[in-house]
């Protein structure tokens, strides 16, 4: 079995400097089963500040934007304007005793997912080891995002899903999504074999006990790597993005964001060349391309009218230190995604 993705230790300590990001076009190659290309994306040169970020996930408070990602209890940054970040923290002090109890010691929580629902704040979050499918998905809720907030306050609701070396999939990388009827699902997986989806109690958050099924979103043949499921729902399609192949090796780096759609969340979710993501089909949407390498761990949040991709990627101009990027999604006119260029 490949060694899953999760950043390395040295890498989430990289800071970006405050030296000018080179300018430079990224071209997304045609997918092996899909059969668009990619448009050209430029650089953006003014993103600054702490951008030493796997496995992003952005939301907007007020006039804040936030983004959660892997590292320590989950690191936050926050941005008046998605150019300028800053480190505030993370949501635990500590890794929580019931996670360390079902997968051992630890450090890192990684691959977290945050939604506004009703009033709350959900983020859900990941630990597990490197290479091992003896997993847990956790669950932390919230009522603001703000520490100034005298509310402010995460409260831990425990154990999600949980896979053990026993099950053919791994219990990590969580999303959350909805239905057409406001039913929530939970997206999943890494590496085995490969992404999958369950219900949950629309009160509890967590899985749902009248539908206990397991369903298969998407799968590689050996060496099995695709993770990081996202769902995205825009007019009559659900869309799966995805990152395959391999992160977390700085300027070595070979992941891509990939992305397939659906008619139905349970899919099946089909790339651009009608190949089923279950049978080993995708569309690449990202690539390596120059300094830029391995672009993946991505999420995507609704900014208002606009729809936009957060992803990490890897700096061959700076010993592949780690970093975010941050682009608008448009929409073909058959209804397939592309990106602009970064936001800045």
């Amino acid at each position: 079995m490949m060694l899953m993705k999760r950043p390395c230790p040295q890498l989430l300590n990289v800071l970006l400097s405050s030296t000018v990001l080179l300018a430079f076009s990224l071209l997304a190659l045609l997918s092996p089963s899909g059969a668009r290309a990619a448009s050209t994306h430029a650089l953006a040169p003014n993103i600054q500040g702490d951008l030493a970020a796997h496995d992003p996930t952005l939301i907007k408070q007020g006039s804040t934007y936030y983004v959660f990602s892997t590292g320590g209890g989950i690191q936050i940054r926050t941005s008046p304007d998605l150019v300028t970040w800053t480190d505030k923290g993370t949501v635990f002090s500590s890794i929580p005793s019931w996670v360390t109890s079902a997968v051992g010691s630890i450090t890192d929580l990684w691959a977290p997912d945050i939604h506004y629902v009703n009033g709350i704040y959900y983020l859900y979050y990941a630990g597990s080891t490197f290479g091992s499918n003896n997993s847990v998905i956790g669950l932390a809720t919230n009522v603001t995002l703000d520490p100034s907030d005298s509310r402010y306050h995460w409260v831990d609701r425990g154990l999600v899903l949980r896979s053990t070396t026993s099950n053919n999939y791994n219990a990590i990388d969580p999303n959350l999504s909805f239905d057409g009827n406001d039913v929530p699902w939970l997206a999943f997986g890494s590496f085995w074999s490969g992404l999958k989806l369950r219900r949950l109690d629309a009160s509890t958050f967590k899985p749902s006990s009248s539908d206990t099924t397991i369903y298969a979103l998407a799968q590689r043949a050996s060496p099995d790597a695709i993770e990081a499921s996202y769902i995205f729902h825009h007019g009559s399609y659900y869309y799966l993005f995805a990152s395959i192949d391999n992160c977390c090796q700085g300027a070595n780096s070979t992941y891509k964001t990939v992305v397939g759609r659906s008619s139905s969340i349970t899919g099946p979710y089909m790339d651009e060349s009608g190949v089923r993501m279950d049978q080993g089909g995708y569309t690449i949407l990202l690539q390596s391309s120059g300094n830029m390498r391995g672009p993946g761990g991505e999420s995507l949040y609704q900014d208002g009218s606009r729809t936009l991709l957060i992803h990490h990627w890897y700096d061959a101009s700076a010993n592949g230190a780690v970093k975010i990027y941050i682009r608008q999604v448009n929409w073909s006119s058959n209804g397939w995604p592309t990106l602009s260029s970064p936001i800045s």
